[in-house]
């Protein structure tokens, strides 16, 4: 069995914005793959798929971003799973928007729903789906930005990089994350090439 679950605030108030990108992601893998409806449980919206036969909960924690880890700690317990059965999609401010990265373990990068989820699961060994937002205009707040919908520059990105990202996420589940990482994430030469190198290994969101 496996987790993937999507970061985000619950609520339509909360629905397009760029900190709910994950929420974005686990839905559209939910429609991709003919998910069963939503159901509630765990403190989380949960519906059950297969992917090359293996069963996956697809989640949505319900508690808001900060306290993700209320939600998925307690889930892990009870169905036994190891960390390295959950696969997290949250939103990362230090990689431009639109852009990509699929990371084996970590710290939080200073995510707050990644920092949560650190805190209830004991362990860095989860693999993260990052889905870039980029970084706050002059002015904004790093929470007035993540609040915020996406610009009408950026929605394009987002909607190509969630489309990018759903065979990536099923590659992780199937054939690993190393693999997944392998085949899915940016080239490092072409990143140097392109100046974004170390924005794209930079770690997430502050908020």
């Amino acid at each position: 069995m496996k987790i993937i679950a999507g970061l985000g605030n619950p609520g339509t108030e909360y629905a397009q914005t760029k900190h709910n990108v994950g929420f974005m992601l686990v839905d559209a893998l939910a429609a991709h793959l003919n998910a069963p409806a939503w159901k509630e449980d765990f403190f989380s919206a949960i519906t059950e798929v297969r992917v090359g036969g293996e069963k996956v909960f697809l989640v949505k924690p319900l508690t808001y971003m900060n306290n993700s880890g209320e939600a998925l700690g307690p889930m892990l317990s009870y169905y036994k799973m190891d960390t390295d059965d959950l696969i997290v999609v949250h939103d990362d401010m230090d990689i431009p928007a639109g852009m990509v990265r699929i990371r084996r373990k970590g710290s939080s990068g200073g995510h707050n729903g990644i920092k949560s989820i650190l805190a209830h699961v004991g362990s860095e060994d989860f693999a993260r789906v990052r889905i870039g937002i980029g970084r706050p205009p002059a002015g904004w707040t790093v929470i007035n930005h993540v609040l915020a919908p996406f610009s009408s520059e950026d929605a394009p990105k987002i909607r190509a990089a969630i489309d990018y990202l759903l065979p990536a996420v099923e590659c992780i589940v199937t054939d690993g994350v190393d693999f997944a990482m392998n085949k899915y994430n940016p080239h490092k030469k072409k990143e140097k090439q392109e100046g974004s190198h170390e924005a794209q290994e930079a770690g997430g969101t502050s908020a």
